[in-house]
């Protein structure tokens, strides 16, 4: 009997034990599961962390929120990313999530990690140096966002936060190109793709729970609580982070110019822009938000186009152009269409061939022509740029 009781007596203390166990890894479990390189950024959330998990070698970001979380609006925040990223999935354009949990009242959320920082790191280095993003990489910025929203509203979602520290750059080495490589939905291979980040303030269209986010970006209809028309709140702020990319002045929290702004008056921008480009703008952030464009119509407004419908040969067409530019005039080689070698069918063939993409592209060609005497700056081509890492 006292034998029988010794072993029922270590039967009842076991699943103690264990339970124990099991609360000691839940509590530690980004330490057990992460090595943290650094702090990468921080905010009103809390701070986030580049890390490596230990299990596959990958690196990404982890948001840790600030104490105390239960109950605060940190922890309605944390739940409303979490929710709309189980909702939205994967997509190219917005950063894309992997779990969340909470250990020691803090909720931590595992995301991609985007090697480029974010737009505002970009902005702020740009602003430094007074080298802006040109016109075409303004248009890239504009149409991949745009991308991005489209998505997000078309699952009766709005984000209601967009901001250049809430857009995330990703780089991607391209040695080469072929035509094979292209992707009809979302255009040719990308070097860098911008992801929208930060889903904290995500509300549905319907029957919305609105907070508002940075005022700055704040479309007016919003700070009159007029909820009727949300998604166009989005393609308000899209614009002035177009705009900001532009080079404009950091935009006012309030005042005079604040108001100006949602009058439809944009700030000056240290560069000249094409007319098409700066109506599209200015159709962005017009007061009526129903006259505003949708993502719908952005990603295939006529300014954009010829960013989103590029082919492989085209892309081929522009980088031997490139190349034969660079070259010194002795390696230069005859152009083909020049060549007595070629049958006179095939000659008229590629003649045609040149016509047609000169009357399609005409602004890329008068481009390619007038920026031989200018070196342009293409964002995520090889070079040396010094970019902060700061998500928030």
């Amino acid at each position: 009997m006292e034998g029988s009781d010794c072993e029922l007596l270590e039967e009842s203390v076991r699943p103690a034990k264990r339970i124990t166990i099991t609360e000691s890894n839940m509590k530690s479990r980004y330490a057990i599961e992460f090595h943290e390189l650094e702090k990468i950024g921080s905010g009103e959330f809390g701070a986030v962390y580049k890390c490596v998990k230990r299990l596959d070698g990958c690196v990404y970001a982890i948001k840790r929120s600030k104490k105390p979380l239960a109950g605060s609006v940190d922890e309605q925040n944390a739940l409303r990313e979490v929710y709309a990223h189980a909702v939205l999935g994967q997509h190219p354009h917005v950063v894309r999530y992997y779990s969340a949990w909470a250990e020691d009242d803090h909720m931590l959320i595992q995301n991609e990690y985007c090697n480029g920082g974010s737009l505002a790191d970009a902005i702020s280095e740009d602003y430094r140096t007074m080298h802006y993003f040109t016109e075409p990489e303004l248009k890239d910025l504009l149409l991949q966002v745009a991308r991005g929203l489209k998505y997000i509203h078309s699952m009766s979602l709005v984000h209601m936060d967009i901001k250049p520290s809430n857009i995330f750059i990703s780089r991607t080495e391209l040695p080469s190109m072929t035509v094979d490589e292209a992707d009809d939905e979302e255009g040719s291979p990308r070097k860098v793709t911008y992801k929208i980040g930060d889903l904290g303030h995500v509300t549905r269209v319907s029957s919305p729970q609105v907070e508002e986010g940075d005022s700055r970006f704040l479309a007016n209809e919003v700070l009159q609580e007029d909820y009727s028309q949300l998604p166009k709140a989005d393609i308000f702020a899209l614009a002035l982070t177009v705009w900001s990319a532009a080079g404009a002045e950091p935009l006012p929290t309030n005042g005079d110019q604040w108001h100006e702004i949602r009058q439809g008056r944009l700030p000056t921008v240290p560069q000249v822009l094409s007319q098409e480009f700066l109506d599209l703008i200015k159709l962005m952030i017009t007061p009526d938000p129903e006259k505003r464009p949708s993502a719908v119509a952005l990603v295939r407004h006529s300014v954009l186009l010829s960013a989103s419908r590029k082919s492989a040969e085209q892309l081929r067409i522009e980088l031997n152009a490139r190349e034969v530019q660079e070259r010194p005039a002795a390696e230069v080689w005859p152009l083909p269409v020049c060549s007595p070698e070629l049958p006179e069918l095939k000659k008229a063939q590629m003649a045609k061939a040149v016509a047609e993409e000169r009357a399609l592209f005409p602004d890329r060609m008068t481009t390619r022509s007038t920026s031989q005497n200018r070196t342009s700056r293409l964002i995520g081509k090889k070079m040396n740029r010094s970019v902060s890492l700061t998500i928030y």
